[in-house]
């Protein structure tokens, strides 16, 4: 009796500590399911349990949506889905050996993966908490998108292009140029990068595109409008958490941006898509947005579970359009409530 209690107790600490070596250490391959709950009608938020902050989304050639997120998994996770609610963790961008260095002790936070001409192309910011003169961008590319990941080195530091904490890339691509948008809390600026996205592009100079609330850029264009969704508030207190997705619309991809009635978001004016409520908070750093088979689009976003507060789980909403601006409706009680999935078809 004793010998199959100790038996089972002891394949129980294995179990346990082969699961945590997968999420923690970042360098192997797990494709188990992050997603705890499935039901064929709908889906309950949180669609992942796992802290993944900040996340990006991208659908690639094997059919696979990839999402990429800061790296409270560390070496920046990539998990896979084939219907945005069901996810599995497949690796890391980066190894203890090949992730970026230019930031000694840096943090991997915010990544922004993109195809630009046929490979995967993964801005990232490379910080320590509070070094917003010494952080900066960098950007890696891979033939594969869950990787490897070669790392190409910075774009620029903070104290290199003269945007205090330059953080939080985007890229975009416009009339066959291509942009980098970043910042955080001391304004959202733009660059025009090189033709392989991989450098600044020579002589290129930076323009500001919104004012100092900002941070977490992405830009959506739509019907002939530019939305820029940002976050303002705090992400990192926990429950004290005060994250809030914003927007804001513009005629032009450089702005001038504005809320409803017209005010700028030069001077911090917009309109509120995704904020806290009874269950969640620090609701904010969107990803981009996903249409599905139906024409429905969706997003990712980052909150904090007041039930179990412990990271920034993944987040996902439907996108309705209102007179051409985004709006987020949350039915039933949050966490609880199913909604209703993404429609593919199967293949």
């Amino acid at each position: 009796m004793k010998e199959s209690l100790f038996t089972v107790i002891f394949n129980l600490l294995i179990t346990t500590i082969i699961f945590a070596g997968c999420e923690c250490n970042g360098n192997e391959k797990n494709e188990t399911s992050d997603t705890e709950e499935k039901n064929d009608e709908g889906y309950v938020n949180p669609v992942v349990r796992r802290s993944l902050p900040d996340p990006s989304v991208v659908k690639a050639e094997d059919g696979y949506f990839y999402l990429f997120a800061t790296e409270d998994i560390r070496n920046i996770p990539i998990h896979r889905s084939q219907n945005l609610v069901d996810w599995e963790f497949v690796g890391t961008a980066f190894t203890q050996e090949t992730r970026p260095d230019f930031e000694p002790n840096g943090g991997l936070w915010a990544p922004d993966i993109n195809i630009i001409d046929g490979r995967y192309v993964l801005y990232y910011s490379m910080s320590v908490w509070g070094g917003e003169w010494t952080c900066g961008i960098g950007v890696a590319t891979s033939d594969l998108p869950e990787g490897p990941y070669t790392d190409h080195g910075k774009l620029f530091r903070s104290n290199e292009i003269g945007v205090q904490n330059s953080i939080d890339p985007f890229f975009m691509e416009e009339d066959g140029k291509k942009y980098l948008f970043w910042g955080s809390f001391h304004g959202i600026y733009a660059i025009e990068l090189s033709d392989d996205g991989l450098k600044l592009k020579p002589g290129a100079q930076k323009r500001q595109v919104a004012g100092t609330a900002y941070e977490g850029t992405y830009i959506h264009k739509r019907n002939g409008y530019y939305y820029l969704f940002a976050s303002v508030g705090s992400c990192c207190e926990g429950i004290n958490s005060t994250y809030t997705t914003v927007v804001g619309r513009a005629d032009k991809l450089f702005g001038p941006y504005h809320d409803k009635e017209g005010n700028s978001m030069m001077d911090n004016h917009h309109e509120v898509l995704i904020s806290g409520n009874s269950r969640f908070v620090g609701t904010g750093h969107n990803s981009e947005i996903v249409q599905d088979d139906e024409g429905a689009d969706w997003i990712f976003y980052h909150a904090v579970d007041k039930t179990n507060p412990e990271g920034r789980v993944l987040m996902l909403h439907r996108v309705i359009w209102e007179d051409d601006w985004p709006k987020i409706i949350i039915e039933g009680i949050p966490g609880t409530t199913l909604q209703p999935k993404p429609s593919f078809r199967k293949k």
